[in-house]
């Protein structure tokens, strides 16, 4: 496994050690074997005290052995997590943002912690577990064959009836764990959606309608997983139940005891086969539990490694620089790969320094998509993007990024100052500064009110609405001081009077600033110096508010749409 070859050394020596541990913890038990056919005559020649001395020593050569191997394997698998953390903190960097955006956050944070964390069972426990199961058996089997061949075979029977029984049971196990996961999900969907709606369901009293998508994967999920357990569990049952130390005791005695008797083997003998006979099935007990960890190891690995080996965006060899802040889309085109189908199409516009220009349209109609090239959160498929002249794809990140800047729809806020989180795109703003944003965009007097002001830790000492949230990335994004500035559903969240203090503040900065807005509120964007209506990833209409109105088209039918009553259902839905 490739994410394994930065320790394979390490892993090798652990595993090394811990079969020298299961070679020397089969060795006590030899010892009494030996002990014991002494005692009872068959080697009355034998002087027992050095095979107990021998037994002890192993018996501590083997803990010293198996804590080393533990040691090695932890000490490997603490430098394969910070290996493997800080190698997708550097991919993650030079990712494209669209991708990542797209991924979520949750899901990057699973991988960064949860499967990594899940890779510390394979390389720290479930590798030495696969040592001890094979070495174990194979020295007690090794011991007895020297015994007697025959009863030697004769025990390994338990061992044999447990695989047989445990394939059924694992019989299209891959597809059942595949599905269990796809039923799981749907509970956590099922959860996530009543729980996130809990308020609005309380009120308006719809409590079953709405968690009706939750019992329904709840009652799937019962009935996959009954089936499943009713088909596997007798099987499952037996497999555990044949390998068990008495099934093996009772197996070797009653066999050993007819061989006694009828002289083919000596008495003495069964006390080998009493004490070595349940270590060769006693793995079978526990291998489920193993492979399930392996499992979930090996997924861990895969999810690792999609990040690891994600695209990364191409930087130029030689970066240039933007001549101006003006934007200009030639021609565009966009794919998100090479089988789907494009969400953009001959797109072209103009993006003059100091105007406005807003996206409108349908969903899904390739607003947003749009606005994420310009910030190069994508490569266009076909055509240019150009700003001050340049293609962006010839501009390095830091310069794109210090002439592009943005505010999501989905406001990301670090449980950290209010100070600290505006001053993200510019740490050596000053206090004054920072102040300054924030009254631009309407939310100083919000962090005044907060226990200690802007040094109030957002998230524990102050908590901030959906409006409330995004003025406040509004003003981080005014104190990075872009020249163009991308606004994805800005005002979304804010009450209307919000919304209006929002609108005031942008509209005051549109002469040193390039907006481009995308609004599904047309009722915000009526000052905007150009609208662009885009439909199926085409611009179908564009113009000034008044110009739109009066060609009666597309744009128009929206607007009256917007100021029906509310009772009436709008032809077209518009969101991001």
């Amino acid at each position: 496994m490739t994410l394994l070859r930065t320790i394979r050394g390490a892993l090798a020596t652990a595993m090394m050690l811990q079969a020298l541990a299961a070679v020397l913890a089969v060795i006590p038990l030899i010892m009494v074997s030996e002990i014991g056919r002494a005692l009872l005559g068959q080697r009355s020649d034998t002087d027992v005290w050095p095979l107990a001395v021998i037994g002890v020593a192993a018996t501590g050569t083997a803990l010293v052995l198996a804590s080393a191997a533990n040691l090695v394997s932890h000490l490997a698998d603490n430098r394969l997590q910070h290996t493997l953390r800080t190698g997708m903190a550097e991919r993650l960097s030079r990712v494209p943002l669209g991708r990542l955006a797209a991924r979520g956050s949750s899901r990057l944070g699973k991988v960064l912690h949860d499967d990594v964390h899940s890779l510390h069972h394979l390389v720290a426990h479930a590798l030495l577990d696969v040592v001890s199961v094979v070495v174990t058996p194979l020295t007690a089997m090794a011991y007895l064959l020297l015994i007697d061949w025959r009863m030697a075979l004769i025990s390994m029977i338990p061992l044999v009836l447990g695989i047989v029984l445990f394939a059924r049971a694992m019989g299209g196990s891959a597809d059942q764990f595949a599905e269990y996961g796809r039923a799981q999900q749907e509970i956590n969907s099922g959860v996530s959606e009543f729980v996130d709606g809990i308020a609005v369901v309380k009120t308006f009293g719809e409590h079953r309608r709405a968690h009706r998508r939750f019992l329904a994967a709840a009652d799937a999920f019962h009935d996959f997983f009954s089936t499943w357990a009713g088909r596997t569990t007798t099987i499952t049952t037996a497999s555990q139940l044949v390998v068990s130390a008495p099934a093996v005791l009772i197996l070797v005695m009653s066999t050993g005891t007819v061989m006694v008797i009828a002289g083919w083997m000596p008495a003495a003998a069964i006390v080998s086969f009493a004490l070595l006979a349940p270590p060769l099935a006693a793995p079978m007990a526990t291998i489920g539990t193993r492979l399930q960890n392996l499992r979930g190891g090996m997924a861990a690995a895969q999810a690792v490694n999609e990040v690891l080996t994600e695209p990364l965006l191409s930087q130029p060899a030689q970066p240039r620089q933007p001549e101006g802040i003006g934007v200009r889309i030639e021609d565009v085109g966009f794919s998100y790969d090479a089988d789907s189908d494009e969400v953009l199409r001959g797109v072209n516009l103009e993006l003059r320094p100091g105007t406005v220009t807003a996206l409108v349209g349908p969903s899904g109609a390739g607003k947003s998509t749009l606005a994420m090239l310009v910030a190069r959160f994508f490569d266009v498929t076909k055509g240019s993007i150009t700003l001050g002249g340049t293609d962006v794809r010839a501009l390095d990140s830091t310069t794109l990024y210090r002439n592009v800047g943005f505010v999501f729809q989905d406001v990301a806020l670090l449980r950290m100052s209010v100070l600290e989180n505006i001053r993200l795109g510019r740490p050596e703003a000053t206090e004054d500064e920072v102040r300054a944003a924030a009254e631009a965009a309407r939310i100083h007097e919000r962090i005044l009110a907060a226990p200690r002001g802007y040094d109030s830790v957002i998230g524990t000492e102050l908590r901030l609405s959906g409006g409330e949230a995004q003025r406040l990335s509004i003003a981080r994004a005014l104190l990075a001081d872009t020249p163009l500035l991308i606004l994805d559903e800005a005002t979304a969240l804010a009450d209307p009077h919000a919304e209006a203090q929002i609108q005031d503040a942008l509209s005051a900065l549109t002469a040193r600033r390039t907006l481009l807005v995308i609004a599904h509120r047309l009722a915000t964007i009526t000052q905007a110096d150009q609208i662009l209506v885009l439909d199926g990833g085409r611009v179908v209409e564009r113009g000034s508010h008044e110009e739109l109105l009066s060609t009666r088209g597309r744009y128009a039918r929206m607007w009256q749409a917007q100021l029906a009553p509310a009772s009436a259902a709008p032809e077209e839905e518009l969101s991001a």
